[in-house]
């Protein structure tokens, strides 16, 4: 049996930046994608931590270094510059395939403070 289970998360991260005047996503420091095993355009679950605002979207690249984390089009009305929100996403898996999901606890300035 295949199980959708979690495959990446960035927790505590903060948001950096919001564009209304964009088709959609989230830009994502390309470091932080890298840490999470998250690719350009790949589905995500977000919650803001804030408000309780929980809402999907998909991935694009930020500036490795950055510390970005912009929310772009519709999903830029969920959320105000400085909330805390979790970015999450799954994967089918099989029993025997799944080892746990690849997690960033982020520090200030979107730096990575631990890794599980």
């Amino acid at each position: 049996m295949m199980r959708l289970m979690l495959k990446s998360k960035l927790h505590m991260a903060t948001v950096t930046g919001k564009n209304l005047e964009y088709e959609g996503s989230i830009e994502i420091d390309e470091e932080l994608m890298k840490a999470v095993d998250l690719k350009e355009n790949e589905f995500v679950l977000v919650a803001d931590v804030n408000n309780g605002a929980r809402f999907e979207t998909y991935v694009i690249k930020g500036k490795a270094g950055s510390g970005t984390i912009a929310l772009n089009g519709a999903a830029a009305r969920l959320v105000e510059v400085g909330d805390k929100i979790i970015i999450m996403s799954f994967g089918l898996f099989d029993e025997n395939e799944y080892r746990g999901p690849k997690v960033a606890i982020l520090g200030e300035g979107n730096k990575v403070v631990g890794l599980k």
